[in-house]
Formats: C-alpha cells, sequence, structure tokens
C-alpha cells in the first residue's frame, strides 16, 4: 500500500503562502483562445469594439480565465506541500470577482493553502488565489477545492502509464509517487488588509437588462453545449490542465472512470457564458460558486452534451444585484451539485 501523509500533517500546512516572482500578462489572443475553448462567443471576449462599447480598454476575459494562471502558480504547492496523494479530484470552485480582468492586464498571483477538511475518510483541500494589479489592488479572488485520493483507492498502474502519455516534466498527480516530500517549511501571508479595487466597485454594469426588469423565477433562456474529443484537447491545451483522464481513455479507466470527462473548469467555463449571454455584461458578475456533483462523460463518437438552465433566486435592491441559481444536466444527471451565481445591475 502507499505511503500516504497522515491528515493532521497536512492541516499543519494551512496558511502555507506565496506569491510568484513574476508577472502574468493577460494577452489579447489568449483571451480568445480561452472563449473558444469555453465557447463562449459574447463579443466583449472577440472584438476590440464591442468591448470598448461596454466600457471596458481592452478584450475581457472570460471569468474563469483565472484558472490558467492558476494551474501553473499552484504547480509547486501540489508538488512540494500537497504531497502522499496518487490523484487529486475537483469538487468545489468559487469566484470572487472584484474587477473585470481584461487584454493587457499585468496580474500578480498569490498562493494560500487555505483549508484543509477531513470528511468521510476523505481530505478535502481548499487552495485560495489572489490576484492583483500591479498597484496592489486586488481584482480576482479563486477558490479551489480539491479532494486527495490515496494509493489505495487507485489502481498502482495509473503512475506508470500517465508517464508514457504525458509531457515530459509535466506532472498531474501530486508529487508523482503518492510518497510524502521533504518537509517544508510553511510562510504565512504578510499581515495587512487586501485592497480590493475601488475602479471595479464603482464601475456600472453594462446589463442588456435593468435592475428593476428583475423578478424572482424568471428563468433564462436554456442553452444547450455540445463537447467532443477534440475540446477536450483543445481546452487542456489552452488552460495548461493535462490531466489524461480528460483526453486518453485507458488512463481515465486506470482512475475508475467510465470514459473520458470533461474538465469540470470547462463545464463550469461554459456556466459562466451562459450566464453573461442572458446579462449581457461578462463583467457584472461578482461572485460565481459551483460544487461539483457529477462527471460529463464524452464519448468518442457521440461526444457528451450539457444542458443549463437558469432562474433569479433572489434579488438585493440595496446593492442592485440578483443571486442567479444554475442548473446543469449531461445524461440526464445534475452535474452542478449547487451552483448560483451573483451579479450587479444597471
Amino acid at each position: 500500500m502507499t505511503s500516504v501523509i497522515d491528515a493532521p500533517d497536512i492541516a499543519s500546512k494551512v496558511g502555507h503562502y506565496y506569491r510568484l516572482d513574476d508577472v502574468y500578462e493577460v494577452g489579447r489572443e489568449k483571451v480568445r483562445e480561452y472563449a473558444r475553448a469555453v465557447q463562449d462567443f459574447h463579443p466583449a471576449h472577440w472584438e476590440d469594439d464591442a468591448a470598448a462599447a461596454l466600457g471596458y480598454r481592452g478584450l475581457v476575459a472570460p471569468l474563469t480565465f483565472t484558472s490558467i494562471p492558476a494551474m501553473a502558480a499552484n504547480r509547486p504547492l501540489f508538488e512540494s506541500v500537497v504531497t502522499g496523494y496518487n490523484m487529486f479530484v475537483q469538487t468545489e470552485q468559487v469566484f470572487e470577482q472584484h474587477k473585470p480582468i481584461v487584454a493587457g492586464d499585468r496580474l500578480v498571483v498569490d498562493v494560500e493553502l487555505s483549508s484543509v477538511r477531513r470528511i468521510a475518510g476523505k481530505d478535502l483541500i481548499t487552495v485560495t488565489n489572489t490576484f492583483a494589479d500591479e498597484s496592489g489592488e486586488t481584482v480576482h479572488v479563486m477558490h479551489t477545492t480539491v479532494v486527495g485520493i490515496t494509493g489505495d483507492e487507485v489502481d498502482p498502474e495509473i503512475s506508470r502509464a500517465v508517464e508514457n502519455v504525458m509531457v515530459h516534466g509535466v506532472k498531474v498527480f501530486g508529487n508523482g509517487d503518492g510518497a510524502p516530500a521533504e518537509p517544508v517549511e510553511t510562510p504565512l501571508r504578510p499581515e495587512g488588509e487586501l485592497r480590493y479595487s475601488a475602479e471595479g466597485a464603482a464601475r456600472v454594469p453594462a446589463t442588456t437588462l435593468s435592475f428593476e426588469e428583475l423578478t424572482v423565477g424568471a428563468e433564462l433562456p436554456l442553452r444547450a453545449a455540445r463537447l467532443s474529443r477534440g475540446d477536450l484537447v483543445n481546452y487542456a491545451g489552452v488552460s495548461g490542465d493535462g490531466n489524461p483522464i480528460h483526453w486518453d481513455a485507458t488512463i481515465a479507466a486506470l482512475a475508475g472512470l467510465p470514459d473520458v470527462i470533461a474538465h469540470g473548469m470547462l463545464t463550469m467555463g461554459l456556466g459562466a457564458g451562459f450566464v453573461s449571454a442572458w446579462s449581457g455584461d461578462p463583467g457584472a458578475v461578482t461572485r460565481y460558486g459551483v460544487r461539483l456533483s457529477n462527471t460529463v462523460v464524452v464519448d468518442t463518437e457521440a461526444g457528451g452534451e450539457i444542458e443549463y438552465t437558469g432562474r433569479v433566486k433572489s434579488i438585493d435592491p440595496e446593492t442592485r444585484t440578483a443571486v442567479i441559481a444554475i442548473v446543469a444536466k449531461s445524461g440526464g444527471r445534475k452535474i452542478f451539485g449547487l451552483a448560483t451565481t451573483t451579479l450587479r445591475f444597471r
């Protein structure tokens, strides 16, 4: 049986923090690539004039775009701190948007191991990424929760099989063998309040609907999205998430899956585009939270399909915001256990 670091040892690392030395520059074409990968065709992601008409100085990055710099930023954490697991399964994601990110932005990325919870014998590990502009104002915060899977829960052949199909030098399952890494220090976040973007708070959303037009219970138009194996490969390349369970049926089977499955972040990106197409302004979202409950199987011939529906769950006249409940289904099963997004309206 694989040696696994005890939960209390992982819990002792809560608060582990670092900031990347380099900045992440948001590229104009990268915004378009990502929008294509999540099938989000809102004009503000594609056309400079359309973005300018909504008050943006560049193409607007889709809400889940921050998963790209986060993927690279979090890799050292999972290679040297959160160790002792053979693989990780994403279970929950929360995006907090304080100011829409646009092409040309230069982002400073922080990483913090913010929580470890043990539920039903499983370790739920939450990592928080804070994205600030070069002035130090926080523009976006992202919380990612994964379940750590140990060696006795996966086929022992999976590590060897993954090595044969992955890009050279890239690891996707823990520190490669499920064994604990050498002890590391736990630096903590420097003391001080986070400064949130004043520009983002002052901006009036350019939503298609005004707040006065909203009613509790109003339904959003259904969106049916289709995914092919090619879509999964494309998303893997654009996002940097090369986990082969999303494109190699043999690896998926070794991981105990029925077939290749769609990236959880891809399904969330499709959901975010579903909401922004209705609201008219991708930058109107202040919070988007999704708890994943089922996977989306993508067959080699039939592909996979997801249906998104939503309704206005509540409205707040004081803040001119509304909470939208989102339902996503594939193959008759709900893939989002709980999903809501909060939007500000004009």
